[in-house]
């Protein structure tokens, strides 16, 4: 596979710190909040590496953005939010945009947009932050919706942990356009260019014990788009 070398970002800023800073596919680093927040906005899961005493692990799990910091959530006992707090972790995000099919096996890449955050959880433990929170993680999923659900209450409340990692230590890729052959390749009979890629919402589903009017969420489902850098 081609190791990614779209144009640099002239904009961009300097790498936050010597781990953020990309060495392999450098033309491609983004480092500046715009494209980390937009990369994160359109997430719906990120994967989260830590370690314990029974070794490596990378759990996926739902994300949302406020402001200069990434939320997640999940029960008081999750062995992952416990040891979160107890050690610096990395984050990633990645949306796949496109497959780049070269003339050559070795030049072939993909489209993508990703993200890479280091430094450590803390826990929300204001309960109005709390609340807030979680209410702008519904507003996330299904805007609206939040107003309508029956909402939660203090035994919920109560088992759930609330995390947050500031934004301040992050680096970005992101890779656009076609591929990228080699002069001596450009003549070989084969088809080149890129295979676009996107998330497809799908028609809803409603529950057999549903008999509420479809809200406009719902409605509007399938004509959401899937932002592409």
């Amino acid at each position: 596979m081609e190791i990614m070398t779209a144009a640099a970002n002239p904009a961009s800023p300097a790498a936050p710190s010597e781990r953020t800073r990309v060495r392999r596919g450098a033309a491609n680093a983004q480092y500046d909040l715009a494209t980390l927040h937009a990369i994160i906005d359109d997430a719906y899961l990120c994967h989260i590496a830590f370690a314990d005493d029974k070794g490596s692990h990378c759990i996926p799990t739902a994300c949302w953005r406020e402001d200069g910091h990434m939320y997640i959530h999940g029960s008081n006992g999750s062995r992952m939010l416990k040891r979160l707090t107890e050690s610096e972790t990395c984050v990633t995000i990645t949306h796949l945009d496109g497959l780049v099919l070269a003339r050559s096996a070795f030049n072939h890449s993909m489209n993508y947009r990703s993200a890479m955050i280091y430094g450590r959880f803390e826990v929300v433990s204001d309960e109005g932050d709390r609340h807030r929170s979680l209410e702008a993680f519904m507003e996330k999923l299904a805007p609206g919706r939040q107003a309508q659900v029956r909402p939660g209450n203090d035994k919920e409340y109560a088992a759930t942990t609330i995390m947050r990692i500031p934004l301040d230590e992050a680096a970005c890729k992101v890779r656009t356009g076609g591929p990228n052959d080699d002069d001596e390749d450009l003549q070989w009979p084969v088809w080149s260019g890129v295979l676009p890629w996107a998330r497809t919402p799908m028609a809803p589903q409603r529950d057999t014990a549903c008999t509420v009017e479809d809200p406009d969420y719902v409605r509007n489902w399938q004509c959401s788009t899937t932002t592409q850098s």
